[in-house]
């Protein structure tokens, strides 16, 4: 088996962290590969400045691509490998409590956001004045913030042991992420800085409006699928019709309890044909 047929299979079988992460290596080595190409033959430019993403907004609009492209563009060794091993440990934790499509669009639409938080603040600060011309966005660390602070805002108790630390909530951390990211915006990458923040208030903001939404719809799935009890009436029937009733309506309450459970932890699409045509006959009836 060549190299190239088993680099294909480990990234067939793995996760989607390890995916996107394997996405960004190969675009960084790309990346150098066609740098080192351009010096020996002398050309000009660098094919990461078709990808990486322009302050002002007349170069935006003529590479409006560049929104979400500059999110996997590293050329810096140290700035890929920071931004992969935050990836990698946080990313990893978030598939633990959300599917791989949501990973997917935290990643996406918090790139999204801090370039937007980017445009939008060199264009709008009067302190970027002089730099809106020569200033770029790269790197995954908006796409990374999104997750980060997506997962705290989730879970903000879960906890980490960290040595000579003890136990520390996740929630702290992800403060401590967002707090030095506002703090060291004037001593330099301010445009970095920005982008990570508004990919933070996107995770942050995604995962409130969806608890809240999912709430309201939570509330309502119940109330349909409840058992409605009647009010009792003095009927004689034979203990054993009455008994196997209960049993069965029982039965179905707990089957349609386990069946939802497994929505608010996985989504709908995580769900068997046959636990989708359950719960379709049990909301007819």
């Amino acid at each position: 088996m060549s190299l190239i047929q088993k680099l294909q299979n480990k990234f067939r079988y793995a996760n989607i962290v390890e995916k996107i992460i394997s996405i960004n290596v190969a675009v960084f080595v790309l990346i150098f590969t066609f740098n080192t190409l351009g010096f020996l033959f002398k050309t000009n430019g660098s094919i990461a400045d078709w990808f990486i993403l322009p302050a002002t907004f007349d170069g935006f609009i003529s590479k409006p691509w560049t929104i979400i492209t500059y999110g996997f563009i590293h050329v810096d060794f140290i700035h890929i490998l920071m931004n992969l091993i935050s990836l990698y440990f946080i990313g990893n934790l978030f598939v633990n409590y959300f599917t791989p499509k949501q990973f997917i669009s935290f990643y996406i639409l918090g790139t999204l956001f801090g370039g937007i938080v980017f445009l939008l603040s060199y264009n709008l600060f009067p302190v970027f004045a002089n730099d809106v011309s020569n200033s770029v966005l790269l790197g995954a660390s908006a796409g990374v913030s999104a997750i980060f602070i997506g997962l705290a805002t989730y879970i903000p108790n879960y906890q980490f042991k960290i040595p000579l630390i003890g136990f520390v909530k996740l929630w702290h951390l992800a403060a401590i992420w967002v707090v030095l990211d506002i703090i060291q915006i004037p001593a330099g990458n301010a445009g970095g800085r920005l982008a990570h923040i508004g990919g933070a208030l996107f995770g942050f903001l995604y995962v409130n409006q969806a608890s809240t939404t999912e709430i309201a719809m939570w509330s309502k799935i119940k109330e349909l699928f409840s058992i409605k009890r009647n009010p009792l009436k003095t009927v004689y029937k034979s203990k054993k019709t009455v008994q196997k009733k209960q049993t069965n309506t029982t039965y179905k309450q707990q089957k349609i309890n386990v069946i939802l459970d497994k929505i608010s932890k996985s989504g709908y699409d995580t769900l068997s044909k046959e636990e989708k045509d359950f719960l379709f006959k049990q909301g007819k009836s």
